[in-house]
């Protein structure tokens, strides 16, 4: 029964190891639930920053989230024209630090890239600006991502 405990230990511990061995981009590649996410990370050309070393911390909203935008939004942000507001909506969901769940705080403020503040909610569960955390701490080489079920908007763009 030892070993295979040992067993159980090493099998989480390859998994884990194998997570953290990608960066960003490659772990929202490999997961179907955010495959509009890495689109948009594309159309935005923000592959490249997202892979360099960081560290980041990406609020990833899911294909659902971005599903329940109103009619024609993802379609609209995601045209050339329109990768400058793509861009903002998109690096509003990413700080410029490895932040683990461990580190929120209730009330918690984080700049982002896209230079507006997330506020922290822990009150019924962790929020980001209303948006439920479904994932959290999801590790990266370079950063750490936490799975929202909504897309969230700058306030700049309300």
């Amino acid at each position: 029964m030892k070993s295979l405990g040992v067993f159980f230990i090493a099998c989480m511990f390859a998994v884990q190891v194998q997570a953290q061995d990608k960066n960003i981009v490659e772990l929202a590649a490999g997961n179907e639930s955010l495959s509009t996410l890495v689109t948009a990370v594309k159309a935005a050309g923000l592959v490249d920053v997202l892979s360099s070393d960081g560290p980041f911390t990406v609020f990833a909203p899911t294909n659902e989230a971005f599903a329940a935008l109103p009619d024609g939004v993802l379609e609209s942000l995601l045209k050339p024209e329109n990768k400058d507001q793509l861009t903002a909506v998109l690096t509003y969901h990413v700080v410029a630090a490895k932040v683990a769940s461990g580190d929120l705080k209730e009330g918690m403020k984080a700049e982002t890239v896209q230079g507006e503040t997330v506020t922290v909610s822990l009150k019924g569960g962790a929020k980001v600006n209303g948006a439920n955390v479904a994932a959290a701490d999801v590790m990266a080489a370079n950063g750490v991502v936490h799975v929202i079920d909504a897309v969230i908007l700058p306030p700049s763009m309300n």
